[in-house]
């Protein structure tokens, strides 16, 4: 049992590590980025580079810490279904890659500014126009990772209403957020102009992943063994 409770404070720490610096770097982030207007954000870029570049390296670390929080959730879980904890993992490790390969396209958008000889090609409207155009498809790819970190909620929660040793809750409301934060990603592509869903799908998800993150953190793992897939104890 001592065990379990250090890999659930050790799951909960890197979680919350995860939280807090993908927090600060959206943002962060988000005061450089002016919707429509090409030539106000880059020119908040260009005042404030080197913070731009450290918001874009913050994203692909708190990537790698949400995979390493997605793995120590899988050693805790998987006496508890191995096949389960091994779909929520891998689905979590589909969306960090889809993160990871849409955060490049924030280099590329510092590239189009960086005043290289062979972009003289291009006027400056049209090299702020790029910039802009790649920050928006960065925003489409984000949101395409959102799918993936919406489904692995599912198992996710399913693992930790079965397990026996955290709050079958907090299992339940991650299962319903599955499907929150999935209509909230649909609902980013079918219909843009229509965002009531948020006033859940937020509110819920705070109360899942971030009830998750503190009761590991804090609480550990209750001294009860997991209930397995066979039902036994």
């Amino acid at each position: 049992m001592n065990s379990i409770n250090k890999t659930a404070r050790r799951a909960g720490f890197v979680y919350f590590l995860y939280f807090v610096i993908h927090i600060i770097s959206d943002l962060c982030r988000d005061r450089f980025v002016v919707p429509g207007d090409a030539a106000a954000t880059v020119s908040n870029i260009m005042a404030r580079e080197r913070l731009f570049t450290v918001t874009a390296v913050g994203d692909l670390l708190a990537a790698a810490l949400f995979a390493l929080a997605a793995w120590a959730l899988y050693v805790l879980l998987k006496p508890v279904n191995k096949d389960v904890a091994l779909l929520f993992w891998l689905l979590n490790l589909a969306g960090v890659a889809v993160q990871c390969s849409s955060d490049l396209l924030l280099f590329a958008s510092q590239l189009l500014l960086s005043g290289a000889g062979y972009l003289h090609v291009f006027q400056a409207d049209q090299l702020q126009a790029l910039a802009m155009f790649f920050l928006d498809l960065r925003e489409t790819g984000f949101m395409i990772a959102q799918v993936f970190f919406g489904a692995w909620l599912l198992p996710l929660g399913y693992s930790v209403f079965k397990s026996g040793f955290l709050p079958r809750i907090l299992g339940v409301v991650l299962m319903i957020h599955c499907f929150t934060w999935l209509s909230f990603v649909f609902q980013f592509f079918l219909f843009p102009g229509f965002s009531a869903i948020t006033y859940v799908s937020w509110p819920l998800g705070f109360i899942a992943e971030v009830g998750l993150t503190l009761w590991l953190l804090i609480m550990g793992a209750k001294n009860q063994k997991p209930t397995l897939a066979d039902g036994r104890e």
